[in-house]
Protein backbone atom coordinates (compact mmCIF):
# COMPACT_ATOMS: atom_id res chain seq x y z
CA UNK A 1 0.00 0.00 0.00
CA UNK A 2 1.78 3.54 -1.02
CA UNK A 3 -1.23 5.62 1.24
CA UNK A 4 1.39 8.05 2.64
CA UNK A 5 -0.80 9.97 6.11
CA UNK A 6 -0.48 13.33 6.37
CA UNK A 7 1.41 13.26 9.87
CA UNK A 8 4.20 11.70 7.73
CA UNK A 9 5.51 15.68 6.42
CA UNK A 10 5.28 16.30 10.10
CA UNK A 11 7.71 13.79 10.25
CA UNK A 12 9.86 14.66 7.40
CA UNK A 13 9.83 18.34 8.19
CA UNK A 14 11.86 17.49 11.90
CA UNK A 15 14.27 15.38 10.32
CA UNK A 16 15.29 18.14 8.37
CA UNK A 17 15.60 20.71 11.15
CA UNK A 18 19.65 20.62 11.88
CA UNK A 19 19.07 20.43 15.99
CA UNK A 20 18.32 17.00 17.66
CA UNK A 21 15.00 16.30 18.88
CA UNK A 22 12.89 13.22 20.92
CA UNK A 23 9.95 13.08 18.51
CA UNK A 24 7.28 11.09 20.32
CA UNK A 25 4.20 9.34 17.71
CA UNK A 26 1.60 7.64 19.55
CA UNK A 27 -1.58 6.12 18.99
CA UNK A 28 -3.87 2.81 18.87
CA UNK A 29 -2.39 -0.45 17.67
CA UNK A 30 -2.43 -1.15 13.83
CA UNK A 31 -3.14 2.52 12.85
CA UNK A 32 0.12 2.32 11.20
CA UNK A 33 3.18 4.09 13.45
CA UNK A 34 5.61 1.68 12.43
CA UNK A 35 4.52 2.10 8.62
CA UNK A 36 5.02 5.96 8.84
CA UNK A 37 8.30 5.47 10.51
CA UNK A 38 9.48 2.54 7.23
CA UNK A 39 8.53 5.49 5.02
CA UNK A 40 10.46 8.14 6.49
CA UNK A 41 13.64 5.98 6.98
CA UNK A 42 13.07 5.01 3.02
CA UNK A 43 12.99 8.73 2.13
CA UNK A 44 15.57 10.13 4.45
CA UNK A 45 19.28 10.06 3.79
CA UNK A 46 19.81 10.53 7.78
CA UNK A 47 21.60 7.15 8.83
CA UNK A 48 19.53 5.30 11.30
CA UNK A 49 19.09 2.78 13.74
CA UNK A 50 15.85 0.88 14.26
CA UNK A 51 14.72 -1.20 17.16
CA UNK A 52 11.30 -2.39 18.71
CA UNK A 53 10.96 -3.65 22.18
CA UNK A 54 7.82 -5.45 20.99
CA UNK A 55 9.37 -8.70 20.72
CA UNK A 56 11.91 -8.52 23.56
CA UNK A 57 11.29 -10.62 26.42
CA UNK A 58 11.22 -8.77 30.18
CA UNK A 59 12.90 -5.51 28.69
CA UNK A 60 14.31 -3.22 31.12
CA UNK A 61 15.57 0.24 30.80
CA UNK A 62 19.30 -1.57 29.98
CA UNK A 63 18.16 -2.41 26.35
CA UNK A 64 17.23 1.26 25.98
CA UNK A 65 20.96 2.21 26.50
CA UNK A 66 22.58 -0.94 24.73
CA UNK A 67 20.49 0.34 21.59
CA UNK A 68 21.95 4.11 22.27
CA UNK A 69 24.89 3.40 22.48
CA UNK A 70 24.94 1.03 19.10
CA UNK A 71 23.08 4.15 17.07
CA UNK A 72 25.93 6.00 19.05
CA UNK A 73 28.54 3.93 17.46
CA UNK A 74 27.21 3.61 13.90
CA UNK A 75 26.64 7.44 13.81
CA UNK A 76 30.71 7.39 14.79
CA UNK A 77 31.27 4.92 11.73
CA UNK A 78 28.86 6.72 9.25
CA UNK A 79 31.05 9.74 9.78
CA UNK A 80 27.76 12.00 9.09
CA UNK A 81 26.58 14.90 10.71
CA UNK A 82 23.33 14.04 12.13
CA UNK A 83 21.78 10.30 13.30
CA UNK A 84 18.29 8.89 13.48
CA UNK A 85 17.53 6.69 16.41
CA UNK A 86 14.07 4.63 16.14
CA UNK A 87 12.79 2.42 19.29
CA UNK A 88 9.31 1.53 18.77
CA UNK A 89 6.77 0.00 21.64
CA UNK A 90 9.22 1.99 24.13
CA UNK A 91 6.35 1.87 26.68
CA UNK A 92 7.04 -1.55 26.88
CA UNK A 93 10.35 -0.62 28.85
CA UNK A 94 10.22 -0.03 32.60
CA UNK A 95 11.49 3.17 33.29
CA UNK A 96 12.02 4.23 30.15
CA UNK A 97 11.29 8.29 29.91
CA UNK A 98 14.13 8.11 32.41
CA UNK A 99 16.83 6.13 31.30
CA UNK A 100 15.85 8.35 27.72
CA UNK A 101 16.55 11.09 29.65
CA UNK A 102 19.82 10.39 30.73
CA UNK A 103 20.85 9.15 27.66
CA UNK A 104 19.64 12.57 25.86
CA UNK A 105 20.96 14.49 28.40
CA UNK A 106 24.79 12.70 27.82
CA UNK A 107 24.42 13.97 24.13
CA UNK A 108 24.10 17.03 24.61
CA UNK A 109 26.70 17.91 26.85
CA UNK A 110 29.00 16.09 24.36
CA UNK A 111 27.20 17.53 20.98
CA UNK A 112 25.85 14.49 19.48
CA UNK A 113 23.22 15.04 17.14
CA UNK A 114 21.46 12.21 17.90
CA UNK A 115 17.95 12.91 16.53
CA UNK A 116 15.24 9.99 18.66
CA UNK A 117 11.77 8.80 17.28
CA UNK A 118 9.39 7.27 19.82
CA UNK A 119 6.59 5.61 18.98
CA UNK A 120 4.00 3.69 21.57
CA UNK A 121 0.61 2.38 21.56
CA UNK A 122 -0.21 3.30 25.25
CA UNK A 123 -1.26 6.62 25.55
CA UNK A 124 -1.20 6.56 29.21
CA UNK A 125 2.03 5.14 29.83
CA UNK A 126 3.60 7.59 27.09
CA UNK A 127 2.01 10.75 28.80
CA UNK A 128 3.39 9.63 32.12
CA UNK A 129 6.50 9.42 31.28
CA UNK A 130 6.69 12.57 29.08
CA UNK A 131 5.46 14.44 31.70
CA UNK A 132 7.44 12.79 34.59
CA UNK A 133 11.26 12.74 33.20
CA UNK A 134 10.72 14.27 29.79
CA UNK A 135 9.52 17.62 30.17
CA UNK A 136 11.02 20.43 28.04
CA UNK A 137 12.54 17.56 25.85
CA UNK A 138 9.88 16.39 23.50
CA UNK A 139 7.38 17.24 20.84
CA UNK A 140 4.13 14.58 20.09
CA UNK A 141 2.41 13.39 17.10
CA UNK A 142 -0.68 11.50 17.86
CA UNK A 143 -2.00 9.23 15.14
CA UNK A 144 -5.91 8.45 15.18
CA UNK A 145 -7.63 5.46 14.08
CA UNK A 146 -7.94 6.10 10.08
CA UNK A 147 -10.45 8.63 8.85
CA UNK A 148 -12.98 8.47 6.07
CA UNK A 149 -11.15 9.99 3.63
CA UNK A 150 -8.26 7.79 4.41
CA UNK A 151 -9.96 4.68 3.71
CA UNK A 152 -11.49 5.60 0.63
CA UNK A 153 -8.39 7.03 -0.78
CA UNK A 154 -6.32 4.02 0.32
CA UNK A 155 -9.13 1.64 -0.56
CA UNK A 156 -12.07 3.10 -2.17
CA UNK A 157 -14.43 2.46 0.30
CA UNK A 158 -17.80 3.88 0.69
CA UNK A 159 -19.01 6.06 3.49
CA UNK A 160 -21.33 3.05 4.31
CA UNK A 161 -18.37 0.53 4.21
CA UNK A 162 -16.44 2.49 6.43
CA UNK A 163 -19.45 2.81 9.41
CA UNK A 164 -19.50 -1.11 9.37
CA UNK A 165 -16.26 -1.56 9.14
CA UNK A 166 -14.35 1.23 10.81
CA UNK A 167 -10.77 2.74 9.97
CA UNK A 168 -8.07 -0.36 10.27
CA UNK A 169 -6.27 -0.32 7.51
CA UNK A 170 -4.70 -4.02 8.21
CA UNK A 171 -8.30 -5.43 7.88
CA UNK A 172 -9.54 -3.93 4.55
CA UNK A 173 -8.70 -6.94 2.66
CA UNK A 174 -10.20 -9.24 4.32
CA UNK A 175 -13.80 -7.87 4.31
CA UNK A 176 -14.95 -9.83 1.36
CA UNK A 177 -14.82 -12.54 3.94
CA UNK A 178 -16.43 -11.01 6.83
CA UNK A 179 -16.46 -13.94 9.00
CA UNK A 180 -12.47 -13.68 8.32
CA UNK A 181 -12.64 -10.18 9.03
CA UNK A 182 -14.10 -10.35 12.47
CA UNK A 183 -11.95 -12.85 13.50
CA UNK A 184 -8.84 -10.43 12.41
CA UNK A 185 -10.55 -7.75 14.70
CA UNK A 186 -11.24 -9.97 17.30
CA UNK A 187 -8.33 -11.62 17.53
CA UNK A 188 -5.21 -9.26 16.01
CA UNK A 189 -7.18 -6.38 17.53
CA UNK A 190 -8.71 -6.38 20.02
CA UNK A 191 -7.67 -8.74 22.36
CA UNK A 192 -3.90 -7.91 21.57
CA UNK A 193 -4.71 -4.37 22.38
CA UNK A 194 -6.63 -5.29 25.97
CA UNK A 195 -3.56 -7.86 26.73
CA UNK A 196 -0.39 -6.18 25.45
CA UNK A 197 -1.43 -2.41 25.95
CA UNK A 198 -3.59 -2.47 29.24
CA UNK A 199 -3.15 -6.07 31.02
CA UNK A 200 0.67 -6.42 30.46
CA UNK A 201 1.31 -2.85 31.23
CA UNK A 202 -0.70 -1.58 34.03
CA UNK A 203 -2.13 -3.15 37.34
CA UNK A 204 -5.81 -4.53 36.56
CA UNK A 205 -7.01 -6.56 39.62
CA UNK A 206 -10.14 -7.95 37.77
CA UNK A 207 -9.28 -8.23 33.90
CA UNK A 208 -12.82 -9.91 32.81
CA UNK A 209 -14.60 -6.87 34.57
CA UNK A 210 -12.51 -4.98 32.10
CA UNK A 211 -13.06 -6.98 29.09
CA UNK A 212 -16.41 -7.08 30.23
CA UNK A 213 -16.91 -3.29 30.49
CA UNK A 214 -15.48 -3.03 26.64
CA UNK A 215 -18.32 -5.00 25.56
CA UNK A 216 -20.74 -3.22 27.16
CA UNK A 217 -19.84 -0.31 26.18
CA UNK A 218 -19.18 -1.35 22.17
CA UNK A 219 -22.62 -2.52 22.42
CA UNK A 220 -24.31 0.64 23.92
CA UNK A 221 -21.69 3.15 22.05
CA UNK A 222 -23.16 6.79 21.80
CA UNK A 223 -25.32 5.79 24.63
CA UNK A 224 -25.67 7.24 27.78
CA UNK A 225 -25.24 4.77 31.09
CA UNK A 226 -25.13 5.37 34.46
CA UNK A 227 -22.26 3.91 36.39
CA UNK A 228 -25.22 2.42 38.79
CA UNK A 229 -26.73 0.84 35.17
CA UNK A 230 -23.18 -0.74 34.78
CA UNK A 231 -23.33 -2.18 37.97
CA UNK A 232 -26.47 -3.84 38.01
CA UNK A 233 -25.14 -5.34 34.48
CA UNK A 234 -21.57 -6.42 35.25
CA UNK A 235 -21.04 -9.52 37.67
CA UNK A 236 -18.21 -8.74 39.96
CA UNK A 237 -18.61 -5.35 39.16
CA UNK A 238 -16.84 -3.52 42.40
CA UNK A 239 -17.62 -0.33 42.84
CA UNK A 240 -17.87 3.05 40.09
CA UNK A 241 -14.60 3.73 40.93
CA UNK A 242 -13.12 0.83 39.42
CA UNK A 243 -15.50 1.07 36.67
CA UNK A 244 -14.33 4.42 35.83
CA UNK A 245 -10.79 3.46 35.72
CA UNK A 246 -10.82 0.90 33.33
CA UNK A 247 -12.76 3.18 30.78
CA UNK A 248 -10.00 5.02 31.05
CA UNK A 249 -7.64 2.72 29.96
CA UNK A 250 -9.60 1.02 27.05
CA UNK A 251 -9.71 4.68 26.46
CA UNK A 252 -6.15 5.22 26.53
CA UNK A 253 -5.57 2.41 24.47
CA UNK A 254 -7.57 3.89 21.22
CA UNK A 255 -11.06 1.33 21.96
CA UNK A 256 -13.76 2.74 24.28
CA UNK A 257 -14.30 6.33 25.60
CA UNK A 258 -16.31 7.89 28.52
CA UNK A 259 -17.80 11.18 26.78
CA UNK A 260 -18.76 13.43 29.68
CA UNK A 261 -21.55 15.82 30.50
CA UNK A 262 -20.35 19.10 29.64
CA UNK A 263 -21.55 21.11 32.58
CA UNK A 264 -20.12 24.91 33.67
CA UNK A 265 -19.53 22.85 37.22
CA UNK A 266 -16.35 20.82 36.97
CA UNK A 267 -17.01 18.41 40.27
CA UNK A 268 -20.84 17.52 38.28
CA UNK A 269 -18.74 17.37 35.38
CA UNK A 270 -16.46 14.66 36.60
CA UNK A 271 -19.25 12.72 38.03
CA UNK A 272 -21.45 12.73 35.27
CA UNK A 273 -22.86 9.08 33.28
CA UNK A 274 -20.72 8.62 30.96
CA UNK A 275 -21.71 8.45 27.01
CA UNK A 276 -19.89 5.10 25.65
CA UNK A 277 -18.22 5.87 22.55
CA UNK A 278 -15.95 3.36 20.28
CA UNK A 279 -12.61 5.34 18.74
CA UNK A 280 -13.56 2.73 16.02
CA UNK A 281 -16.68 1.04 14.74
CA UNK A 282 -14.93 -2.24 13.45
CA UNK A 283 -14.90 -2.77 17.59
CA UNK A 284 -19.19 -3.08 17.48
CA UNK A 285 -19.14 -4.80 13.94
CA UNK A 286 -16.86 -7.47 14.72
CA UNK A 287 -18.72 -8.45 17.72
CA UNK A 288 -22.35 -8.50 16.42
CA UNK A 289 -23.88 -11.38 14.02
CA UNK A 290 -25.35 -8.97 11.47
CA UNK A 291 -23.27 -8.80 8.22
CA UNK A 292 -23.12 -5.62 6.43
CA UNK A 293 -25.64 -6.37 3.54
CA UNK A 294 -28.34 -7.14 6.55
CA UNK A 295 -27.45 -4.53 8.88
CA UNK A 296 -28.22 -1.95 6.10
CA UNK A 297 -31.90 -3.01 6.02
CA UNK A 298 -32.43 -2.49 9.52
CA UNK A 299 -32.93 1.06 10.39
CA UNK A 300 -33.17 1.41 13.82
CA UNK A 301 -29.70 -0.97 14.18
CA UNK A 302 -27.69 0.79 11.18
CA UNK A 303 -29.26 4.11 12.22
CA UNK A 304 -27.04 4.13 15.98
CA UNK A 305 -24.22 2.37 13.69
CA UNK A 306 -24.15 5.82 11.95
CA UNK A 307 -24.38 7.83 15.12
CA UNK A 308 -21.42 5.73 16.27
CA UNK A 309 -19.26 6.36 13.40
CA UNK A 310 -20.53 10.40 13.55
CA UNK A 311 -19.34 9.62 17.13
CA UNK A 312 -15.92 8.40 16.76
CA UNK A 313 -15.38 11.24 13.77
CA UNK A 314 -15.75 13.48 16.35
CA UNK A 315 -13.49 11.69 19.32
CA UNK A 316 -10.50 10.70 16.66
CA UNK A 317 -10.57 14.67 15.84
CA UNK A 318 -10.39 15.87 19.14
CA UNK A 319 -7.23 14.21 19.74
CA UNK A 320 -5.22 15.17 16.65
CA UNK A 321 -6.65 18.66 16.58
CA UNK A 322 -7.04 19.35 20.79
CA UNK A 323 -10.86 20.20 20.79
CA UNK A 324 -13.21 19.42 23.70
CA UNK A 325 -15.96 16.54 23.10
CA UNK A 326 -18.79 16.25 25.43
CA UNK A 327 -22.55 15.33 25.28
CA UNK A 328 -25.46 17.40 27.08
CA UNK A 329 -28.40 15.91 28.96
CA UNK A 330 -30.76 17.70 31.33
CA UNK A 331 -33.93 15.65 31.72
CA UNK A 332 -35.73 14.67 28.97
CA UNK A 333 -33.56 17.41 26.95
CA UNK A 334 -30.87 15.70 25.51
CA UNK A 335 -27.66 17.17 22.41
CA UNK A 336 -25.64 13.99 21.16
CA UNK A 337 -22.18 15.46 20.89
CA UNK A 338 -20.93 18.79 21.70
CA UNK A 339 -17.54 20.11 20.62
CA UNK A 340 -15.55 23.41 22.60
CA UNK A 341 -12.45 25.11 21.68
CA UNK A 342 -11.80 27.66 23.71
CA UNK A 343 -15.49 29.81 24.48
CA UNK A 344 -16.80 28.23 21.30
CA UNK A 345 -19.68 25.69 21.72
CA UNK A 346 -21.19 23.65 19.15
CA UNK A 347 -23.64 21.36 19.55
CA UNK A 348 -24.44 17.96 17.42
CA UNK A 349 -27.58 16.03 16.84
CA UNK A 350 -27.18 12.91 14.99
CA UNK A 351 -30.65 12.13 12.97
CA UNK A 352 -30.24 8.71 10.48
CA UNK A 353 -33.76 8.13 10.33
CA UNK A 354 -37.41 9.25 10.23
CA UNK A 355 -37.02 11.83 12.68
CA UNK A 356 -34.96 14.95 12.03
CA UNK A 357 -36.33 16.91 14.79
CA UNK A 358 -33.89 17.31 17.82
CA UNK A 359 -35.58 17.91 20.92
CA UNK A 360 -33.48 19.52 22.99
CA UNK A 361 -32.02 22.36 21.28
CA UNK A 362 -33.93 24.50 22.79
CA UNK A 363 -33.41 23.71 25.85
CA UNK A 364 -29.37 23.87 25.32
CA UNK A 365 -29.82 27.52 23.70
CA UNK A 366 -30.90 28.72 27.00
CA UNK A 367 -28.41 27.21 28.85
CA UNK A 368 -25.63 27.56 26.02
CA UNK A 369 -27.08 31.33 24.53
CA UNK A 370 -24.18 31.46 22.79
CA UNK A 371 -23.70 27.99 21.91
CA UNK A 372 -24.32 27.23 17.62
CA UNK A 373 -26.55 24.26 16.71
CA UNK A 374 -25.91 21.67 13.97
CA UNK A 375 -27.95 19.03 12.72
CA UNK A 376 -26.52 16.52 11.00
CA UNK A 377 -29.02 14.72 9.01
CA UNK A 378 -30.77 14.34 5.79
CA UNK A 379 -32.95 17.67 6.80
CA UNK A 380 -29.47 19.15 7.79
CA UNK A 381 -25.66 18.29 6.79
CA UNK A 382 -25.86 14.54 5.72
CA UNK A 383 -23.78 11.61 7.47
CA UNK A 384 -21.82 10.82 4.75
CA UNK A 385 -20.63 14.33 4.24
CA UNK A 386 -19.74 15.13 7.97
CA UNK A 387 -17.10 12.28 7.76
CA UNK A 388 -16.06 13.54 5.02
CA UNK A 389 -14.67 16.87 6.65
CA UNK A 390 -12.52 18.37 10.05
CA UNK A 391 -14.68 19.00 12.57
CA UNK A 392 -12.41 21.64 13.75
CA UNK A 393 -13.40 23.39 10.38
CA UNK A 394 -16.76 24.04 12.20
CA UNK A 395 -14.89 26.79 15.18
Amino acid sequence: MKYERPQLDLLKARVKEKRKFIQVLMGPRQIGKTTMVTQLLQWTKVPHHFMSADGVSGPDATWIGQQWETARLKFKQSEAKEFLLVIDEVQKISNWSEQVKSLWDEDSRSATNMKVILLGSSRLLLQQGLTESLAGRFETIYLSHWSFSEMHKAFGWNENQFAWFGGYPGSAELIRDEKRWKDYVMHSLIETSISKDILMLTRVDKPALMKRLFELGCSYSSQILSYNKMLGQLTEAGNTTTLSHYLQLLDTAGLLAGVEKISKDKIRQRSSSPKFQVHNTALISAQRSENYESITRDLASWGRIVESCVGAHLLNYSLTEKFDLWYWRDGNDEIDFVIQMGKTIIGLEVKSGNTQKAAGTDAFKKKFPSAKLLLIGDKGLPWKEFIKMNPADLF
